[in-house]
Order: C-alpha cells, then sequence, then structure tokens
C-alpha cells in the first residue's frame, strides 16, 4: 500500500533533527529507498525529499568563504528523479579527521609525559599509545619535545609494591639536619603534597608512625618480611604532618588565602586571630630548617614573627641565600668584562 505523500506540519527544531540524522543515514546507506527512509524516521516522502534538497544546498565554505564546487554536499540526482532513491555522492566535513597543528600536538604530547612521569600514574602504556596517535594525526608531524622521567619512579614502584605485599622496607634516610640513619619501616601509604612524594610508616626505630620524603630515601631494600603487628592496628590520620614533643612552636603571619595551604602545620589548638588580609596563628615544625622550607615555599606569604632565635634563622638564611646570588651576578659582571668586545 502506498505511502500517503502528506506531511505533518513541522518547526525549525524538527527540520534540523530530521536534517542531522538524515545525513549518517544516508551516508550509512549508499543507496535508499525514500519510502524505506520515510518509514525509518516516521516522516512523510515529501517531507523526505525535501530534507534531500536542503542538504543539497548545504555545506561549508572554503578559504575564500564562498561555496565553490566541492563545498556542498551532492545527490545522484538521475537516481532520486527516476527511480525515487537517494544517494549521496558527494560529502563535506563530517567525515574528515581533525588535523592538530605541530605545537598543539606537541604540547598535548608535553603534558602527557609529564603525566606519564608522575609515579602516581601507573598506566603508562596507554599514554604512549595515546601519544603516539597525536603524533600520528598532526599535519607536518609533531615539534620534538621531551619531560624527563621521574627519579623516583622506581623507588615509589617498590614501596608501593612491598604496601600490596604487607612486607617490610630497609632504607638509609638522611633527615632535613643531614643524619643519616638506617631504617626498617613498615610502610603503610604513599602520598603526594605538591612535588614532594612521601612514605608513611612505623619506624622501627622510632617505634612510632613516621613520615619520610621518599627523595631522601636511599639504598632501599625490600626484605620480603611481613610487617609487624604495631603497623597492622595502625589507622593513619587524614593529616599526614602529625607533631611530636620535640617539635618547635612558631609563631607566624599567613595571608589569609594560603591559610590553607599551611593547614598541615597549624596546631589544632592554636588560635588563628584575623587581622585585615592576614591571620595571626601558630606553626609546628620539626626543626628551623623546616621552617626555612615552609617560608621559602610561601614567599611573600608566611611571615616569621616570634621567636626571635625562629626570625634570626629565616633572615640569616634569606641573607646568605641573597649574598650567593650577589657573588653569582659579580662573577658573571667580571667574566664579561674580561672577554672585551669582539674584535
Amino acid at each position: 500500500m502506498p505511502v500517503a505523500d502528506t506531511a505533518t506540519p513541522r518547526d525549525a527544531r524538527d527540520k534540523l533533527a530530521l536534517l542531522l540524522s538524515l545525513i549518517p543515514y544516508l551516508m550509512d546507506n549508499e543507496s535508499v529507498p525514500v519510502a524505506d527512509a520515510a518509514a525509518a524516521f516516521d516522516v512523510s516522502p515529501k517531507q523526505i525529499r525535501d530534507a534531500v534538497h536542503l542538504i543539497a544546498v548545504s555545506g561549508l565554505p572554503g578559504e575564500s568563504h564562498a561555496y565553490l564546487p566541492g563545498d556542498l554536499f551532492d545527490i545522484d540526482w538521475d537516481e532520486l528523479e527516476e527511480h525515487d532513491r537517494i544517494a549521496l555522492t558527494h560529502t563535506v566535513a563530517i567525515d574528515d579527521t581533525p588535523r592538530l597543528s605541530a605545537r598543539e600536538a606537541a604540547a598535548l604530547i608535553a603534558g602527557l609525559q609529564y603525566l606519564s612521569s608522575l609515579p602516581e600514574h601507573a598506566d603508562r602504556d596507554a599514554m604512549a599509545s595515546l601519544m603516539a596517535k597525536l603524533e600520528r594525526g598532526t599535519a607536518t608531524g609533531a615539534a620534538q619535545v621531551a619531560v624527563a622521567p621521574a627519579a623516583l619512579r622506581d623507588t615509589v614502584a617498590t614501596v608501593r609494591e612491598a604496601i600490596e605485599r604487607r612486607t617490610q622496607l630497609d632504607f638509609d634516610y638522611v633527615s632535613a639536619r643531614g643524619d643519616s640513619e638506617r631504617r626498617t619501616v613498615d610502610p603503610l601509604r604513599v602520598e603526594s603534597v605538591n612535588d614532594d612524594w612521601y612514605l608513611r610508616g612505623w619506624c622501627h626505630l622510632r617505634k612510632a608512625v613516621r613520615t619520610f620524603r621518599i627523595d631522601r630515601i636511599d639504598h632501599l631494600v625490600s626484605t620480603g618480611k611481613p610487617i609487624s603487628e604495631h603497623a597492622a592496628g595502625v589507622v593513619l590520620p587524614e593529616r599526614m604532618f602529625q607533631g611530636s614533643a620535640e617539635d618547635l612552636t612558631v609563631s607566624v603571619d599567613v595571608a589569609a588565602p594560603s591559610l590553607p595551604l599551611i593547614a598541615d602545620y597549624i596546631p589544632e589548638d592554636a588560635e588563628r586571630v584575623h587581622e585585615g588580609d592576614l591571620v595571626h596563628t601558630k606553626v609546628r615544625v620539626a626543626h628551623y630548617h623546616g621552617l626555612k622550607r615552609l617560608v621559602a615555599r610561601f614567599a611573600g606569604q608566611v611571615v616569621v614573627t616570634a621567636p626571635d632565635d625562629a626570625r634570626a634563622a629565616v633572615a640569616e638564611w634569606v641573607r646568605a641565600g641573597a649574598e650567593r646570588y650577589e657573588e653569582a651576578g659579580q662573577a658573571s659582571a667580571a667574566e664579561s668584562a674580561g672577554k672585551g668586545p669582539d674584535a
């Protein structure tokens, strides 16, 4: 029974939806009877024919911003008029593969290389595959870039394996004071803060949970021995840096927006007095060397106010650094002066 060639009125959104759906349908089917297309989209044959005529005047202008031959969709008009069948003979843009410039691909590849260098990203094969696809997908080949692999990758991998197997680790550890000791540790967790990586575990030497910076670990050995009962019963607190009775308490002024960034250093019972854009509070550090690192990390955001020996330690450290920069500048100037003008 022939399909009635009447059309239910359709608004612009319905017509657009039909066009967007009809083009992929026709691309997937080389030659389609008008009646079959009408049945597939639950519309009348007249609506299909009208849509096909609209497709034929649709396209994408070229660099001249004018429609030239090849910029429009094309239909096999003989097939449509003589046999009432639809066949696309030319498509525009839909099946084109986007091409990245060399600079765009290089930026994406550099980002992926950086991510793959981080110890926390274990699935590097997937990243390598994606980088290869990006390079193949550029118009002229990606610019050559490289991000050096993380020196800690093997160390972190060994630590993580010991955590999974619940076995002990032995290693030499250099403290912030420069003291080196051999430690036996039951590893419990690996965490990162900014660019620093830490191992948290039960230290057999200190007989307590301790946090170790992984870049200060050397001669790491996985012993294969099961972790102790002490470690098995430990529940790690959410705060990575836990205070001890030997810690030093220092008064500081902190820029209010930076306060959350040093929250781990602030004792739970410390007051936080807000005064304008500053917060007066206290931080807890194991030694003044750690205080120097804290101030350096948040330069201009943290000011030590007390005690005097803490202020003196930071001031001396800053003064020594400034003198080294000055000496380096003078040496560079002297070297340039010694060379003289080119002959």
